[in-house]
């Protein structure tokens, strides 16, 4: 799947509309907030959501930042993907 990655969000978008994204504002200087996720329902249940967490996580640690996880479904997924959890804060691991 053909993701965006910008500096605040990622996104999945097919012909012109935005079918999956997640969000991560700054909170302070090198580091985020996951807190929001969203996979329009006829793409729920195919792993979306989860590859693009792991874009999200991939684009952190290029920049060296790190995340704080506001969003429920992004706090789930980092408690059942500890290979992920390195971009996390301390304190905040999932």
């Amino acid at each position: 799947m053909p993701f965006v990655i910008k500096e605040e969000r990622a996104e999945y978008w097919q012909e012109g509309t935005l079918l999956a994204e997640v969000t991560f504002p700054p909170l302070r200087p090198g580091v985020v907030n996951i807190d929001h996720v969203f996979v329009d329902p006829a793409l729920r249940g195919k792993g979306v959501a989860g590859q693009l967490l792991e874009q999200v996580c991939a684009a952190l640690r290029t920049t060296g930042r790190r995340a704080v996880v506001t969003c429920s479904y992004a706090r789930r997924w980092f408690g059942q993907h500890a290979e992920a959890r390195d971009v996390l804060t301390a304190g905040r691991k999932g």
